[in-house]
């Protein structure tokens, strides 16, 4: 049996996640069901502008489990596994939602979370996942496969959790990864996290599995958010046995409970990289490529680069929290050819940089001097702006001073944002098998 939850965030405290272990809780270890696969953290579309904060659905598979267990957390100190496979019987639907709905009803947040519980034996059909992480859905998208999957509902509010419960119980994990959640006491929400930094930095050395914890060159933590949210950290990776080691590495305040998800985070799902010019519209993230037609850099640290492409010229931008990212972009010239991943945002609208590929680099020059005339030896007079350069002594002109070649220091390649600048969905480089090909420092003032 499905279980799906989404739109259970709330900016003062809740995290679905943490929903997600109570049912997880309330069914397994206080309950008489096993899990069955993991739990699934499913990230969807970032560039909806009413996402509370990652846009993230859960969804759990009860049952009787049959064959091999994975140990893959702790809850109420009792160890949780979840089964490979499960057996021919199936839960009520209705016992289940009677379950869940009160604890959704406790840590429910009226003002900003419109939650929705749907409880299915059939998993939706595998469209919905990729229209709900590359597209903007409405309620009316989702009823029809609702009915006809003969999903059992609840909702609070106006029920838009509905859509990424159906979008989030449609993914069938292709690219995937994991992300070990460790949970804070109740009494300490809101409260100052209280963690060891040098212990995450050893983690993230020590589990070359492991990805987006920690920045290197600014000795900074990325993976404790800074929200009043039930989450101690997200520990992320391909392999579960080392997230665990890394859990047993990190050390922190007393944890209440961690559970290791599976998610599609880090895979570049959301990114649509085939698409018409009619369908390159704001609110999804997409792959163009282009040549490099200006580079502005703007009050504020901001730089934007405008790009010639088969959809007419678009505006790509690289914002300040990117820090020495910008560097890659203000370097860049006329000419280069470059492949970006991103958001397109409507007001102004501009494809908002997640990723950048350096394919090609021209060649750059700059003046030296004035050209020397062949006749005497003399260095030449500009004529005037555009006008090309004149000997005052033989009358012998010439359109070109004489140049140098610079040295590029963009070189073609993959570029990313650090650590704590990256969107949940967005693939780093390190799990492309890519290096990037040059570091830069970020030593601009705004």
């Amino acid at each position: 049996m499905f279980v799906a939850a989404d739109d259970t965030d709330s900016m003062r405290g809740n995290c679905t996640t943490y929903l997600a272990t109570e049912i997880i809780r309330e069914l397994v270890i206080d309950g008489d069901l096993d899990l069955i696969g993991f739990p699934r953290l499913v990230r969807l579309n970032p560039a909806i502008p009413w996402k509370t904060r990652g846009n993230g659905s859960l969804v759990m598979r009860f049952g009787r489990g049959v064959g091999n267990k994975t140990f893959i957390g702790q809850i109420s100190g009792k160890d949780l596994f979840c089964f490979e496979e499960q057996d021919d019987w199936e839960p009520d639907e209705d016992s289940i939602l009677e379950k869940i709905v009160p604890l959704v009803e406790r840590f429910h947040d009226p003002v900003d979370s419109d939650p929705g519980i749907v409880v299915s034996r059939t998993r939706p059909s595998y469209d919905f996942y990729l229209r709900g992480v590359r597209k903007v859905m409405k309620r009316s998208d989702i009823e029809a496969e609702i009915d006809r999957i003969g999903a059992k509902t609840f909702v609070l509010g106006c029920g838009r959790g509905l859509i990424g419960c159906i979008c989030g119980m449609a993914w069938v994990p292709k690219d995937f990864t994991y992300e070990l959640l460790a949970y804070r006491p109740q009494e300490r929400w809101g409260t100052e996290r209280v963690f060891d930094p040098g212990s995450i930095e050893k983690a993230d050395h020590e589990i070359s599995t492991s990805f987006n914890s920690w920045e290197d060159r600014f000795r900074k933590v990325a993976m404790v958010p800074g929200t009043p949210c039930p989450v101690m950290y997200g520990f992320r990776g391909d392999d579960v046995p080392d997230l665990i080691r890394g859990h047993d590495i990190i050390k922190t305040e007393p944890q209440s409970r961690w559970v290791v998800f599976q998610t599609n985070q880090g895979t570049d799902d959301h990114i649509i990289t085939e698409f018409s010019p009619e369908e390159f519209i704001p609110n999804s993230s997409y792959l163009i490529k282009g040549t490099v037609v200006s580079v502005e850099r703007i009050r504020g640290g901001h730089t934007f680069v405008t790009l010639s492409t088969d959809l007419g010229d678009v505006v790509c931008g690289a914002y300040e929290p990117s820090r020495e990212f910008r560097r890659a972009l203000d370097w860049l010239v006329k000419g280069d050819e470059i492949e970006v991943m991103g958001e397109l945002r409507d007001s102004p609208r501009t494809l908002n940089i997640e990723k950048m590929h350096v394919l090609k680099t021209v060649d750059e020059f700059e003046k030296v001097s004035n050209p020397v005339c062949p006749s005497c030896g003399r260095t030449m007079s500009s004529v005037g702006k555009g006008q090309g350069y004149r000997c005052k002594r033989c009358g012998t002109r010439s359109d070109d001073p004489v140049v140098r070649k610079c040295i590029r220091w963009v070189v073609p390649g993959w570029y990313e944002p650090p650590t704590a600048a990256r969107r949940h969905l967005s693939k780093p480089l390190k799990r492309m098998g890519e290096i990037q090909p040059v570091e830069f420092v970020d030593c601009r003032n705004p």
